[in-house]
Formats: structure tokens, sequence, C-alpha cells
């Protein structure tokens, strides 16, 4: 058992009122609430090093380096990372996506009529970026469909796997529907038929059950550091360093060089080469101190609890008469997706639970082609994190009782 006494007392922002109720935060999808151990050495650098990294020799300088690349080589170890190098810092996900779409794009690694495979279950930022790389290459974008519980077909990969095939890029959890993905056997399939890199979103994952970038063979994985107890802006992009050695960066500019002259420019080696410019040194920074308060109290017994809670919740909603989730039937983590029969519009949902303290998502959580499949414009997403409790469900569940009552 967790003690979430102790656990809820590292985060003061659960300790408000919102609109005179008990705030209910259960919009940890979005974002997750910071620690004092987190806001702590995020409010010392700035009070006492803020300097840059990696160009200076005065003593601020040196210490702020040491504290950032510290926070790699914990960051390292927390993914499994073979080298602190092969340990990207960006300002997220999104970024992280976009880094690895253009440096194959640059480096030719993607030409005309070469494919590149996506999921149904994607977030915007995991489709976006690969429809842009298409039109400017001529190459083209597939996607493995998924059923009506919200489970990836991955048979067909079997039929679509080639020569053709560059880059697979899934999610190993859908922000929406909470379905986590067979990434281990998309992996093998994609090894035995192609040589395609594999890029894995880990923005869902990694902040519920433990995470081996070694074990999981993945070519790339990223994720936020908001996501995982950390500030805003910030975000790792891991890669294999035989592979990133390759390509070309992303971005041009400060710290990326090693050489700069007027009729050409030599590039700095691993990470630096793809770290261009002032990085987010106390969020990156901070980005350690969040693993370390997610390993004081074990990734494992985080997601045993964040498991019961989804057990707990599902239970609880099911039991109003006309609410429906989705991908009820899928294994998920951490996400409660539904809707009220009879009531159209998720964000009225929404706003009534706002007015009893509860913070939910609604909308279509940057997967229109999920909402599409289902034929509806949002969901209402319930999502959960270490600082949960069952209270807090009853909570949500009372408080979705009400507005059905309200609207229906």
């Amino acid at each position: 058992m967790l003690d979430l006494q102790n656990i809820r007392s590292q985060f003061p922002i659960l300790n408000q009122q919102v609109n005179g109720k008990p705030l209910v935060y259960l919009d940890n999808a979005a974002t997750s609430q910071k620690p004092i151990s987190v806001l702590n050495v995020w409010e010392k650098y700035y009070k006492e090093i803020n300097a840059n990294v990696h160009r200076g020799i005065h003593t601020l300088s040196q210490l702020a380096t040491a504290e950032m690349e510290l926070s790699r080589q914990k960051i390292q170890k927390f993914i499994n990372a073979k080298h602190d190098y092969e340990v990207i810092f960006t300002k997220g996900t999104t970024e992280g996506i976009n880094l690895i779409a253009y440096a194959l794009g640059n480096s030719n690694w993607v030409k005309k009529d070469d494919e590149i495979i996506i999921s149904y279950l994607e977030h915007h930022s995991n489709i976006v970026p690969w429809q842009m790389l298409c039109e400017r290459t001529g190459a083209k974008l597939r996607v493995i469909p998924m059923d009506e519980n919200g489970i990836l077909q991955i048979d067909i990969l079997d039929e679509w796997l080639s020569e053709k095939t560059k880059i697979v890029s899934v999610n190993q959890v859908s922000n929406a529907l909470g379905v986590i993905n067979p990434i281990e056997e998309i992996i093998k399939k994609v090894r035995k038929n192609s040589d395609a890199y594999i890029l894995i979103d880990g923005a869902q994952s990694v902040v519920h059950f433990e995470i081996d970038v070694q074990k999981m063979d993945c070519d790339f994985f990223v994720f936020s550091g908001h996501k995982i107890y950390a500030p805003m802006g910030t975000g790792i992009f891991y890669g294999k360093s035989e592979i990133l050695e390759k390509l070309q960066p992303f971005h041009g500019g400060g710290e990326m060089i090693s050489v700069c002259t007027f009729d050409k420019t030599t590039y700095a080696g691993l990470p630096f080469k793809f770290e261009a410019g002032t990085p987010n040194v106390g969020g990156n920074i901070a980005m350690g101190a969040a693993v370390d308060f997610m390993n004081s109290i074990g990734i494992s017994n985080i997601q045993k609890h964040e498991d019961e809670l989804l057990a707990y919740g599902q239970k609880k909603l099911l039991e109003i008469e006309g609410l429906k989730i989705y991908a009820e039937k899928a294994k998920r983590t951490g996400v409660i997706s539904f809707n009220l029969e009879g009531i159209g519009i998720a964000s009225d949902v929404g706003m009534i639970l706002d007015k009893l303290g509860i913070a939910v998502r609604t909308g279509h959580h940057c997967t229109q082609p999920i909402m599409d499949y289902f034929k509806i414009a949002g969901t209402v997403r319930a999502s959960f994190a270490v600082y949960n409790t069952f209270d807090e469900i009853d909570v949500l569940v009372e408080g979705v009782k009400k507005a059905q009552r309200m609207l229906g």
C-alpha cells in the first residue's frame, strides 16, 4: 500500500479549492502536477546558479553543466539507454517526433514512393509530422486499423512491411483511450520483414510503467517531462547512437557545431548535434528530480496503484445507466474515456464537473481520427496519477450522475 497521505502532501496544488469545492484533479494525461522536490530544484537553479551550460569556464556555468548532465544520466538509467549521449533534451514529445521526421528526411532515408506506417490510435503529434514528411518526399502514409474495442489490427503488418517501409511510428499507450498497444509484437514483425526504423511515442506510458529501450529494441523513443511530474517545456528524445551518428541535425545554431566557417560547418558529436541553442536548463535539471521522485515511490508501486484506480473507476462508472466507456474491453492504463447516452456534447459534462471542483479533459484529445471512427465529437476523459485516491473516483462518479440528471 502506498502512503497516499504522504505522497499527496508533496503536491501543494492539491490542497486548494476550485469553485468552492476541494480540487479533484483527474486530467493527468494532459499534464501531471509537480511535487515540492521538483519545484525546489527548479527554483534553486534560478536562485543560485542561472548560467548557460557547456559554454563557460566560470563557476556557475560549470555548476549548471554538471547538474544538467547529471539529469541526463538519471534519465538514461530511467529508460535504460545504453549511453547517456543517446538521451537528447527537447521541449516535449512533439518536438522529438518532428526532430526525427526532419532528420530522416534531411538524411534522404525517406524518398518518393517509400512508406511510413503509423496507427489509428495516434495523437496528432504522431500523425502530422509524418504527413508533412510525405508531402516533402513523395512517400506514402499507411495507417494500422483498429477495431471497435480500440485494439490495433497488427496482422496487416505481415502484408504491408517490405523494403519500401522506412519508418514505423506508434504510441505505446493511447492518450485518448488508454489502450496499451502490443509494441513488442509490432517491433518483432518490423524486424522480421523490413529494415525500417521504429519510433515509440512514450508520452503516455513512461509515467505508468517501467521503460527499457534496450529490451524493447526500438530505434527511437520520445516522451514529455510534464507528464512525469517535471516542468512543461521539457522532454526526451532517445535514439540508438549508431543511427543518430548518421543523421543530419534538425536545428542549426549554437552549441551543435564542431567548427563553423562561412565555407562549411561541421557538427558536434552526440548529444549536442541535436541540441542547438540555449536549452531549458532549469527544466532539464528538474526533470532529473522528477525521475528521483518516481524512483523514490517505485515504478511498480505506481503502476499497481494506478491499475487499481482504473479498475475501480471503470466498475463504478459502469454502474451508471447509459454511460459508455470507449475501449472498455482493451488492455488499458491510466485513462477512462466515456460519454453519457443522450448527451451529445462532452464539454457540457466537463463544465458541470468543473463546478464541482473536478478537473477532467473533454473533446477530441488531439485524436480526431479516433473520434471520427466512433462517430462522436469527443469524450470525457478521466486520467489518473500516483496521488489520486479512490475517494476522488467516488466524487467523480457522483459528479457524473449529477451531470446526467441536469443534462438528461
